[in-house]
């Protein structure tokens, strides 16, 4: 069982930057950062394979958001810049252990969330 604990999050004016973190307590082949804001269905912002250092990005962060793990690979990050209104949500890491889940993008183990509040 791998237990996530985000931290990080709060409230930024628009243009802003915050970073949130991760860490993990046991193994895990993929990480990601995933975010819900009211009425929304959850989205995958960013995600990353533990052992290669390979990411990728939703099209809505590409270029500002920028997903890393510590160099002992146990703390997830989520550097965020030029925060917009519409990046308000409750973020969420989430991990898996399997290769065909981080390939069918099925993430077993979450986070309690931090919420991200970027007013205009």
């Amino acid at each position: 069982q791998v237990q996530l604990v985000e931290s990080g999050g709060g409230s930024v004016q628009a243009g802003g930057s915050l970073r949130l973190s991760c860490s993990r307590s046991e193994y895990a082949v993929c990480m990601g950062w995933f975010r819900q804001a009211p009425g929304k269905e959850r989205e995958e912002v960013a995600s990353i394979y533990v052992a290669s250092d390979r990411t990728s990005y939703a099209d809505s962060v590409k270029g500002r958001f920028t997903i890393s793990q510590d160099r002992v690979k146990t703390t997830l990050y989520l550097q965020m810049n030029i925060l917009k209104p519409e990046d308000t949500a409750m973020y969420y890491c989430a991990a898996a252990q399997d290769f065909s889940q981080c390939t069918r993008r099925r993430f077993d183990y979450w986070g309690q969330g931090t919420q991200v509040t970027v007013s205009s």
